[in-house]
């Protein structure tokens, strides 16, 4: 009796265990490329807190320099000016919150001045930036920002 080659079967059966390695090494090298990331302008120290939190920035921004030198969302303003100039930014804006990003070896009392023209230009919200102490955290935080901002 003659004996027959049978025909081999072809697995169509997909293996997704590689893909989901490609896609969490993918994962990893943006979280930690995106936390390399600098924010580029003016050139400001900004003090360190145990209790800080992250803040989707807004639009309205004051920076104040070590050179005392304020700008509004990267204009160079006087402090004569910016009572003026953030009426109008805060008038035009959805949220009418004012961040504050000073360096830290500022001199004092520019920075409650800044803080009482913010009050006297009807600001609903003062947030004064800091960096975080814990860096973990605020790493695995922005990741979750990333991803739940991506998902819709």
């Amino acid at each position: 009796m003659m004996e027959f080659e049978r025909r081999k079967k072809v697995s169509t059966q997909l293996n997704i265990a590689p893909l989901i390695d490609v896609v969490f090494l993918l994962l990893i090298f943006f979280m930690l490329s995106s936390h390399f990331v600098t924010q580029p302008g003016i050139k400001i120290t900004l003090p360190t807190a145990v209790t800080a939190k992250l803040h989707l920035e807004e639009n309205i921004i004051i920076f104040i320099t070590k050179d005392n030198v304020l700008y509004l969302n990267n204009e160079k303003i006087t402090v004569d000016n910016l009572l003026d100039k953030l009426r109008l930014k805060l008038r035009e804006a959805k949220k009418k919150s004012v961040i504050i990003k000073a360096d830290e070896k500022i001199d004092l009392g520019l920075a409650v001045k800044v803080m009482d023209i913010a009050k006297q230009a009807e600001a609903e919200g003062l947030v004064i930036s800091t960096n975080s102490q814990n860096r973990v955290f605020d790493f695995f935080y922005r990741a979750l920002l990333v991803f739940g901002n991506a998902r819709g």
